[in-house]
């Protein structure tokens, strides 16, 4: 965090000059408009005025050599104490506020009152397959999760539920080989997803359902149908199940 001076405004951005630790004024920053405030702003003119001393992050040097900083990632004192504070790695507990279907709010335990700092992406709420968060969490469920990274810029706090959560696939990994039956969790354009096991889906690629010119897999199956595959591959890296056609889809 430094301490600077706002010396003007070009255009949208705020122009200011560093102050060091003896209060000497260095080089010249700039403050890009997205980064004067979290508060929904027109023009920095509205919170800053040329003389005015504020405390910025820094993000950078632009392609000129500029430094660019950010006030907002210093706007509000506790929200910035309370999120560097957190470690990638830590596990937090805390309450969930909305669930959306982009992802899911959660209130941190210890966050400054009447702030919701903690978001869960959907890929992190579980390893199994989902149509919707709220088939994980619900409003007001309490929680525990492992922090991803917190940002001060963005005033919130990335969260995992999956990353405290066994990996299915290890336990999965010596089926590679296996002919197994399962139904057609999810019909995309150049595939299908196959319910393997419990939160282990596998994808089967178009080419292996037909032989014959074929626009999209739901020509040939069904959602829901009963498909036999064989497990072609079990990539733990990339977390991904490979499969191959085995006979014809078993309708039932």
């Amino acid at each position: 965090m430094r301490t600077v001076k706002v010396i003007g405004f070009d255009g949208a951005d705020v122009l200011v000059q560093l102050v060091d630790a003896e209060g000497e004024a260095t080089e010249i920053g700039r403050i890009p408009l997205h980064e004067a405030s979290m508060r929904r702003i027109e023009h920095p003119s509205e919170l800053f005025e040329v003389g005015q001393e504020i405390d910025a992050e820094e993000i950078g040097r632009w392609r000129e050599g500029q430094l660019h900083l950010s006030a907002r990632a210093c706007e509000t004192p506790a929200l910035r104490s309370f999120l560097l504070a957190l470690e990638r790695g830590q596990v937090v507990t805390g309450t969930v506020a909305e669930v959306h279907n982009f992802g899911v709010f959660v209130h941190v335990d210890g966050e400054p009152e009447g702030l919701c700092t903690g978001f869960i992406r959907v890929p992190d709420l579980t390893w199994g397959w989902i149509n919707h968060p709220s088939e994980t969490v619900g409003a007001g469920q309490r929680i525990t999760a492992e922090v991803i990274i917190a940002e001060t810029r963005s005033g919130q706090v990335t969260l995992s539920l999956k990353a405290l959560q066994e990996d299915p696939l290890i336990r999965f990994a010596d089926q590679a080989g296996r002919i197994l039956t399962g139904p057609i969790t999810n019909i995309v354009p150049f595939g299908v997803f196959v319910q393997l096991a419990p939160d282990v889906v596998g994808f089967l690629h178009l080419s292996e359902l037909t032989d014959e010119p074929t626009e999209t897999p739901d020509q040939l199956v069904d959602e829901g149908q009963l498909i036999t595959v064989e497990v072609a591959e079990v990539d733990l890296q990339r977390h991904r199940v490979r499969l191959g056609a085995v006979g014809g889809a078993d309708r039932t």
